[in-house]
């Protein structure tokens, strides 16, 4: 699936336009295009989980792309639109895989990943994961677009803002009260190893 390396200017944003325009086989063809991106992204969202995590960057890419053809029309816009709309569907794949965890851990089962690399033992908590996506959910929508963007997807300010349509002191602001509420929604008496401003500060 990796991206050709002749990609003519603008094909990316032509087959956004087919998809949202209801062309079934414009995902398809768009993702080998984005390949590398949507890597980086799951590699992100992977690092956050401590990087002892059952499944693989390529595993979270073709979770999420899984997730995203079965949604039916992808609405996004441009190319930052569509990687804040990858990194929101990843993350659910992980908020997803952490639910059949816990679920197993109670039952004594055997968690299988649909299409994982190799397995290495979890470290991270699945109960951290729901924790958080708790926390999200409970947020401004917009600014969990921010947190989703930026923190799980580690998009620059600028093209959170494309993709969402505000301006960047917007995301700044959003970003920063955000990551302040879930601090504090997480750690209520200041447990947590870092500040809200530790990073991208």
């Amino acid at each position: 699936m990796d991206a050709p390396e002749d990609t003519p200017p603008g094909e990316v944003t032509r087959l956004l336009e087919a998809a949202v325009a209801g062309d079934s086989g414009a995902l398809e063809r768009l993702v080998p295009l984005m390949y590398e991106d949507l890597r980086r992204v799951a590699h992100r969202q992977l690092d956050r989980e401590g990087g002892g995590h059952t499944l693989q960057t390529t595993a979270l890419v073709h979770e999420a792309y899984l997730k995203l053809a079965g949604g039916g029309t992808v609405s996004a816009t441009s190319r930052a639109h569509f990687l804040a709309i990858a990194a929101r569907a990843m993350r659910q794949v992980l908020v997803d895989y952490a639910r059949r965890r816990k679920a197993a851990k109670r039952g004594g089962g055997v968690i299988s990943v649909t299409l994982g690399d190799e397995a290495t033992p979890p470290d991270t908590s699945a109960e951290d994961i729901l924790a958080l996506d708790e926390a999200l959910q409970q947020l401004d929508p917009r600014q969990r677009q921010v947190i989703e963007c930026r923190f799980f997807g580690g998009m620059e300010e600028k093209d959170i803002a494309a993709a969402l349509g505000v301006s960047e002191r917007t995301v700044r602001r959003d970003w920063v009260k955000a990551r302040a509420w879930l601090y504090q929604a997480l750690y209520p008496e200041g447990e947590g190893a870092a500040g809200p401003e530790e990073e991208g500060e």
